[in-house]
């Protein structure tokens, strides 16, 4: 297989799109590729990706705070400045802005969506279907989406960003979550991540279950960053998370796609409430198992939890994104 250049389009708020196009960049790294991620995560400044995605990753990190104007200028710089094997775009054909309308007849390159659910009102509204259709792969990974049925589509399972052998053993991970060796306890994650209302709340819920909870679970609040707990003694920034889920007896977050998919990968429980968002649907990806609407009901959930029989969690696990690089490489050559 000859190096090839792609180019990942991973535009959009939190760490959903970024950490999917992660997962894709370092899989893709891996098999000899050079991958230009362009991302806008307010939490993308302040993370090691570099490193993580390997040699031939290059992370373009355009200010969240630009406006439209702003942002699509360093949108069209960056599809400009060289052609790539294949371009790959997350989630939004019209780009985050519709940019990608025009921009896109300029490329003389392949082009892959990522396709997962969007709100159908979106769908509908903004003509998705025409944009998809310049598109000469759409993959789907591991949920259904509205064109997933399309003749150019490929499902894969759920992409993660690490591999099972990636992540620490649940020794390991428990002293990564600050336990002592001695310490028997189960641990309860509270995840700080997606709009900084949502990281505060986090902090909140993680100081109320500690109370609630006592001596019954170790209780850790999670952020992305240092930055990200604004120097709070209480946060402990973890990244990526999914390293210590071996090490976590019940999660609980949103219903945001990562999330979700890491923690029924690894087997951790997970207790989530469906955050509101324009595009994404969180409440019909959890289940009822996973799904609260309060924090009454978060709590009970979780000392049901507690209080039940311990789980097996699964040795390994399916990472769609080997697939899914496969049949990108396929699109690039055949051009």
């Amino acid at each position: 297989m000859r190096r090839q250049h792609w180019r990942v389009y991973a535009l959009g708020g939190g760490m959903g799109h970024l950490t999917r196009a992660c997962a894709l960049t370092r899989a893709a790294v891996a098999r000899g590729h050079a991958v230009d991620v362009l991302t806008n995560s307010p939490f993308a400044p302040g993370l090691p990706l570099e490193s993580l995605l390997g040699p031939g990753a290059t992370v373009h990190r355009v200010d969240a705070r630009l406006d439209k104007v702003a942002t699509v200028a360093a949108v069209t710089a960056w599809l400009q400045d060289a052609t790539p094997d294949v371009l790959v775009v997350d989630t939004f054909p019209r780009g985050l802005g519709g940019e990608l309308v025009g921009l896109l007849p300029a490329v003389r390159a392949p082009r892959v969506l990522v396709h997962r659910d969007l709100n159908p009102v979106y769908v509908e509204r903004f003509d998705v279907a025409r944009a998809v259709d310049a598109f000469d792969l759409l993959v789907v990974p591991g949920e259904d989406a509205p064109f997933a049925h399309h003749p150019r589509a490929v499902r894969t399972a759920p992409w993660l960003l690490l591999d099972a052998d990636a992540l620490l053993s649940r020794e390991d991970a428990r002293r990564r979550l600050g336990l002592e060796a001695t310490e028997s306890r189960p641990v309860v994650a509270v995840l700080g991540c997606g709009r900084p209302e949502e990281v505060v709340d986090a902090r909140d819920t993680a100081a109320r279950l500690r109370g609630t909870l006592g001596a019954r679970a170790e209780v850790r609040w999670l952020v992305p960053t240092a930055a990200d707990g604004a120097g709070s003694p209480e946060a402990l920034a973890v990244w990526p998370a999914l390293a210590v889920l071996p090490g976590v007896d019940v999660l609980v977050g949103s219903g945001g796609y990562n999330t979700v998919q890491e923690a029924r990968a690894t087997g951790t429980p997970l207790v989530a409430w469906a955050r509101p968002r324009l595009y994404d649907r969180q409440a019909l990806r959890l289940t009822d198992a996973e799904r609260v609407a309060d924090a009454v009901a978060l709590e009970a959930r979780i000392a049901s939890l507690l209080g039940g029989a311990t789980r097996k969690r699964p040795a390994s696990y399916v990472n769609g994104v080997h697939v899914a690089v496969e049949a990108i490489e396929r699109i690039a050559l055949s051009a």
